[in-house]
């Protein structure tokens, strides 16, 4: 799901914010059901995994030599190739992080929270 500016959303479950940044002083509770719109959406693209990056590596040396490879060689690359294809398949699901600025009815703002915190309200 990705949430666009000036959409109405949602707020899906209550919220917890410390304070001063101590998770165990002081804090305020947002209560799930709190509605806003969005001011901003971000993308953020996370780094590649050890794992991804030979994925990639393995992939374009088979794509590229494969068919010239001795039967033996070709066949051992293609099986780690397949090893690998579970990391690569995991790291394209989490790619890219969204975060959004949503301006609440209450007044507050909220920035750089995870889009995953609202729900888009039908127009």
């Amino acid at each position: 799901m990705t949430l666009d500016e000036g959409r109405r959303v949602r707020l899906a479950s209550e919220l917890k914010l410390p304070l001063a940044g101590d998770f165990d002083g002081p804090s305020l509770l947002l209560a799930a059901g709190n509605e806003g719109t969005v001011e901003r959406v971000t993308e953020h693209l996370r780094d590649e995994t050890p794992e991804a990056r030979e994925y990639l590596r393995l992939a374009s040396l088979l794509d590229a030599y494969g068919p010239q490879m001795p039967p033996a060689s070709r066949r051992q690359l293609e099986e780690q190739v397949a090893a690998l294809e579970p990391e690569w398949h995991a790291y394209e699901q989490r790619r890219t992080r969204v975060t959004v600025r949503v301006r609440l009815d209450n007044g507050f703002l909220l920035d750089h929270a995870e889009e995953n915190l609202f729900t888009p309200l039908t127009p």
